[in-house]
């Protein structure tokens, strides 16, 4: 007989229990990040960390936190970009359930939640949507919660959502149809928000799939990753299983937390603001600087594909600041014609 759990419950076991997938795989193996797809991902962050740097006043210490680090490339990019007036005075922070790898440097300090009274910047990439939410499931007798079998990926309809759930539904994700389904975000902003509270100045960016209410798709975005593909979302331990982020419902829960700015764009937006173009270099610079016309032409692909609007540059932004404004930096910039 199958065991029926919440969509909750079975993602919480199947990713970080004893044996779950983030404590035992690679996630670089599996799915393709900003951060694995260049190290201009991480070049474009420590401009937004320098812009964060001059809004605090260039304090002795600044703190870079990354949530869900993997095997922290991302610090160890941003530390190799940062200019040296500016790396020396960087304490870099993963926050990762599983064990440090062996390669890790020793600088970069280890830790499964974040710290407390942190300030300068922290980043959760692909972060929030690995966080366990509930399926609710709208039914002629209302919504209902979504029960899984987790060693098979069955389903069925359960019990009702806790009051907590229906006011998160009823405001940031209302169902109209039996058969629409939601995941409910609740969670998340929680874990948002806890994030927010131990900001005591400087910024948090989340990067994400994700979507907004007045976009929110009708049957939800439940799926599995394994080897570089997609997989249906058994939560047996076997794949990565994720859901988009209600950025604008986290974007909320930030601002009920105290948060002083608040910024919601896209990657391709971002990261266009940042610096990445994507542009060709001029082809004369093939005769004049053959070398540099190479490594011109590869930066470029690595700013396509970080801000393809199909790709990773579709990635919802959610920016928020604490005791500084959002950098004006991130400010759009107009796409080339």
């Amino acid at each position: 007989m199958a065991a029926w759990v919440t969509w909750r419950t079975a993602m919480e076991r199947a990713l970080y229990g004893t044996d779950g997938f983030y404590r035992r795989e690679r996630p670089g193996e599996h799915f393709r990040t900003s951060v694995h797809a260049s190290p201009r991902f991480a070049a474009a962050l420590v401009r937004l960390l320098a812009e964060v740097d001059t809004a605090l006043g260039h304090p002795p210490r600044l703190d870079v936190v990354d949530m869900g680090a993997g095997r922290a490339e991302l610090l160890i990019n941003i530390l190799a970009a940062a200019e040296p007036g500016l790396a020396e005075r960087l304490v870099p922070t993963a926050v990762e359930i599983a064990p440090r790898p062996s390669d890790v440097p020793d600088r970069i300090s280890w830790r499964n939640e974040p710290p407390h009274d942190l300030t300068g910047l922290v980043i959760a990439n692909e972060w929030l949507d690995n966080v366990a939410l509930d399926v609710v499931e709208q039914t002629p007798a209302g919504p209902r919660l979504v029960l899984v079998a987790p060693a098979t990926g069955a389903e069925r309809t359960g019990p009702e959502p806790s009051p907590e759930d229906l006011d998160w539904l009823a405001r940031w994700w209302p169902l109209q149809e039996p058969g629409d389904r939601a995941e409910l975000g609740h969670p998340r902003c929680l874990a948002w928000s806890s994030v927010i509270e131990r900001l005591a100045g400087g910024l948090a960016v989340s990067v994400d799939y994700s979507h907004t209410r007045a976009h929110r798709p009708p049957y939800g975005t439940l799926t599995g990753y394994r080897d570089g593909s997609t997989v249906p979302a058994v939560p047996d331990g076997s794949c990565d299983v994720t859901a988009h982020v209600a950025l604008d419902a986290c974007a909320a829960s930030g601002e009920r937390a105290g948060v002083t700015g608040t910024l919601l764009t896209t990657q391709r937006d971002a990261l266009r603001a940042l610096g990445l173009s994507g542009t060709r270099p001029p082809i004369d610079l093939a005769h004049s600087d053959p070398r540099g016309y190479v490594r011109a032409l590869c930066a470029a692909g690595d700013d396509a594909e970080l801000t393809d609007p199909g790709g990773l540059g579709g990635f919802g932004w959610l920016a928020q600041s604490v005791g500084i404004s959002v950098p004006a930096i991130l400010s759009p910039v107009p796409s080339p014609v």
